[in-house]
C-alpha cells in the first residue's frame, strides 16, 4: 500500500476556530480558510480547537458555494456502523448474539437514522441533546456507535463483548481479530478527533466503493433550525428525547397538524437549556417545505408566549 499523504492547515499563529475548525465547516458548508477546492478522491478533515470533533468533507471553492460535500457526524456514524455491522455478521452464528446499537439525538438528519433501520437493520436510540447522554445510552449495548452531527462521538465496546472476541481471536477467528484491531484505534473517552480521522481512513480502505460510496450512502432532508426568545423557557416540557411537548400539549398539536401537512416532515420544539430561547427543527421533502414549516412553528411558539 502507498499510505496516506496529509497535508495540515491553520496549524496555530491565529484565533482559535476563527473561519475553520469542525463547527466552521459543518454550519457554514465552506472550506477551512487556507484551504483550496478539493479535487479528485481528495478528502479533507476538520478538527475544532481542542480536537474532540470532526467532520469531513470533498469538494469546495475557495469563492464559497454550496459544491461542498460535507460529511458530518451523521455520515460517520452511517459508515462506522455498516462496517461494523459487516464485521459481526462475519464472526458467524457460533459466536452468540451481539447486541449492538447506534444513538443519536432529535437533531440527526432524518435520512441517516432512515438508512440505519431501514438500509441496515440497526437498532436506533435517540436520547436528549448532549454527548453525555448519548455515552449512557451506548453503555446498554455490548457494541455501540453514537455521534452528534457536529462530529462528537466514539465506537464503544463492553468489556464483556472484548472477553469474547479475545476467546474468538485465539480460535482463529480473522473477524474478532479485525474488531480487536478497531478497538485499539477508538478512544472510549467521549470524543477524540483524531482516532476517529484514522479508524475513517482504515475502514474506507476496506470497504468497497470507498469514499463515492461513503458519500452516496444517503442524500440529507432539507432541514431548518430557529430559536425564538421566550420570557420563561420552563413552560415547555418534553419527553422522547425532547421530541415533543407534554406542556403545552395544544402547542404540540399545532406542531403535529403543520408537520401532517408537509411531505417525508418531522418537527419539535424543545428549551435551551441555557438561556431563555424554544429551539425549533424542521425537515421535510423540500427546502422551501422545511422553512415554511419551521416558520410556522416559530409563529405559534410566539403566540403562545404572546
Amino acid at each position: 500500500a502507498s499510505g496516506t499523504a496529509v497535508t495540515l492547515a491553520n496549524t496555530g499563529g491565529g484565533t482559535l476556530n476563527s473561519l475553520c475548525g469542525a463547527d466552521f465547516v459543518q454550519k457554514e458548508r465552506r472550506l477551512p480558510m487556507c484551504v483550496g477546492a478539493l479535487a479528485g478522491g481528495q478528502l479533507g478533515a476538520s478538527f475544532d480547537g481542542d480536537a474532540d470533533r470532526i467532520v469531513f468533507f470533498v469538494g469546495g471553492s475557495e469563492s464559497g458555494g454550496s459544491d461542498l460535500d460535507l460529511l458530518d457526524g451523521d455520515k460517520i456514524l452511517c459508515l462506522l456502523a455498516g462496517h461494523l455491522k459487516r464485521c459481526v455478521e462475519g464472526l458467524g452464528g457460533s459466536f452468540g448474539p451481539v447486541a449492538f446499537g447506534c444513538i443519536q439525538t432529535a437533531y440527526a438528519n432524518g435520512s441517516s437514522t432512515r438508512y440505519l433501520e431501514q438500509g441496515l437493520g440497526l437498532e436506533v436510540v435517540k436520547t436528549k441533546t448532549g454527548v453525555k447522554h448519548l455515552h449512557a445510552a451506548a453503555l446498554a449495548f455490548d457494541l455501540s456507535v453514537y455521534f452528534e452531527a457536529n462530529g462528537h462521538g466514539t465506537v464503544l465496546f463492553s468489556p464483556d463483548f472484548l472477553r469474547r472476541l479475545r476467546e474468538a481471536k485465539g480460535s482463529g477467528s480473522e473477524w474478532a481479530g479485525h474488531l480487536l484491531e478497531i478497538s485499539n484505534v477508538v478512544n472510549p473517552a467521549i470524543g477524540d478527533a483524531l482516532s476517529v480521522l484514522l479508524l475513517v481512513l482504515a475502514i474506507l480502505s476496506h470497504e468497497a466503493g470507498g469514499l463515492d460510496t461513503w458519500r452516496g450512502l444517503y442524500a440529507d432532508a432539507p432541514s431548518r433550525m430557529l430559536k425564538c426568545v421566550v420570557p420563561d423557557r420552563s413552560a415547555i416540557k418534553t419527553t422522547n428525547a425532547e421530541q415533543r411537548m407534554t406542556q403545552p400539549a395544544a402547542l404540540q398539536a399545532k406542531v403535529d397538524d403543520l408537520v401532517a401537512g408537509a411531505e417525508l416532515a418531522r418537527a419539535f420544539v424543545r428549551p435551551s437549556g441555557t438561556e431563555d430561547v424554544v429551539r425549533i427543527y424542521a425537515e421535510a421533502r423540500t427546502q422551501e417545505q422545511a422553512d415554511q414549516l419551521a416558520t410556522s412553528i416559530e409563529r405559534d411558539v410566539a403566540a403562545f408566549f404572546s
